[in-house]
């Protein structure tokens, strides 16, 4: 085949074959097909878009690109989760122990965090001797022993992915919803888990500003799963305001750890608990209620041979940043605004994420948010506590907040509700 030939097919508007997206996907992993090629025809699908059967093959291409983990050896099913990220969003560290600790299995393959959005790696990573590379048999030791396992995706798993991922970033086609949702499931799918429950983050936090472009993503998420044979549902939840009340590496821990000891924020609490049942459900474990595995301590257990067992010490101390900055009410009312991207830019400009996937993160940068919207605040009542390991980041981090905090004599916020909706 020619790549030309692929490229002006979808330029034109027109249909894939699936030999078409066999060949593609496959040249283009060998380096056969140019990076301007491909770039090419990434652009075309953002400009036309793709079918069902084309995304399901396309998908199933990327997965066929390198190794796919099976867990046949266990003695539970397999279940997972995927967030497509946000601001406090450390949904995972609860979450994946919770479900161990009911009966599944959890493989949960994790990333990094990029720009204003934090990944699940780099907060585990604050925990003194946590390792995130585990080879396969590595993580099905982990699964055997704790029932639970996070850590990175390993180098063999959907290679076309990777190098397709890295070339979207530079050519302006990351927004392609075709080429997200394959993007995702090819590494979920691979991943060789059983069922997989979606959380598709809507809001100014989150990369779907807009519940109709979240719900299209997670209407071809579900599809991909459901065609792959993976039973998938997928919620809508809300990154209007950040998810609990700590931002940045080191600070969600500590509140992932209040979560499973008992208490931690209710929204935390309720979008943890209502994500674990979906996932008991999807893994025929629906008898089981979470909520007791969080009362009874048993969900903390799993949390430290988890971590124990991945090299980490669950009774270390965690990083604290050198410098702190407390932002106050600006005057007496209800918080009716505290914006998810403002305080996502805030933490990463302190230090808690990255530009560019080779930079470093400081673990105890972020922001602990002392009231959430809806509250009732005094004027000068602290309203956010900002921490660096520089104090020359707080400028910066504070330009980020402009506009980010409202505070209304009598007013009402206008969020979107924390479970939007279920796509099935």
């Amino acid at each position: 085949m020619d790549a030309i030939d692929v490229i002006l097919t979808k330029r034109e508007g027109g249909k894939l074959t699936p030999e078409q997206i066999d060949w593609v996907i496959d040249a283009y992993t060998r380096g056969a097909v140019a990076e301007e090629q491909m770039s090419s025809l990434a652009m075309a699908i953002l400009l036309n878009g793709m079918t069902r059967e084309e995304v399901a093959r396309w998908t199933e291409a990327m997965i066929r690109s390198g190794e796919r983990m099976e867990w046949s050896g266990l003695d539970r099913p397999t279940t997972d989760k995927h967030s497509t990220g946000g601001v406090g969003d450390k949904i995972t560290l609860p979450l994946a122990p919770l479900v161990a600790a009911c009966g599944a299995a959890v493989p949960q393959l994790s990333g990094r965090g990029l720009g204003h959005t934090g990944g699940t790696l780099d907060k585990l990573e604050s925990i003194p001797g946590w390792r995130a590379s585990l080879e396969p048999d590595g993580m099905l030791d982990v699964l055997r022993r704790t029932g639970a396992v996070i850590c990175a995706a390993g180098s063999g798993l959907a290679p076309a992915d990777r190098k397709l991922y890295a070339l979207r970033d530079v050519t302006g086609t990351v927004e392609s919803i075709p080429l997200i949702a394959s993007s995702i499931m090819s590494k979920k799918i691979a991943e060789g888990t059983g069922a997989l429950v979606l959380d598709v983050k809507v809001g100014s936090g989150a990369f779907m500003k807009t519940t109709a472009s979240a719900r299209e993503l997670a209407e071809t998420m579900v599809g991909i799963g459901v065609d792959h044979g993976v039973r998938t549902v997928a919620l809508l939840t809300a990154m209007d305001r950040p998810l609990g009340r700590a931002v940045g590496n080191a600070l969600e821990v500590a509140e992932s750890v209040q979560v499973l000891a008992g208490g931690g924020p209710p929204d935390v609490v309720e979008l943890t608990l209502t994500l674990a049942r979906e996932m008991l459900a999807a893994a025929g474990l629906s008898d089981r209620d979470p909520a007791d595995a969080l009362r009874d301590g048993s969900a903390m257990d799993v949390w430290r041979r988890m971590i124990s067992a991945q090299g980490g010490d669950p009774d270390a101390s965690l990083p604290v940043a050198r410098e702190s900055h407390v932002v106050t009410a600006p005057a007496a009312g209800v918080l009716t605004r505290l914006d998810a991207y403002g305080v996502g830019v805030a933490a990463w400009r302190l230090g808690a994420g990255r530009a560019r996937k080779e930079d470093p993160v400081s673990f105890g940068a972020g922001v602990v948010c002392h009231a959430v919207p809806g509250d009732e605040v005094a004027a000068g009542q602290p309203l956010l506590t900002l921490y660096a390991d520089d104090d020359t980041r707080f400028a910066r981090a504070l330009e980020s907040l402009d506009g980010a905090i409202e505070v209304e004599p009598g007013g009402t916020p206008d969020l979107l509700p924390l479970v939007i909706d279920r796509i099935s």
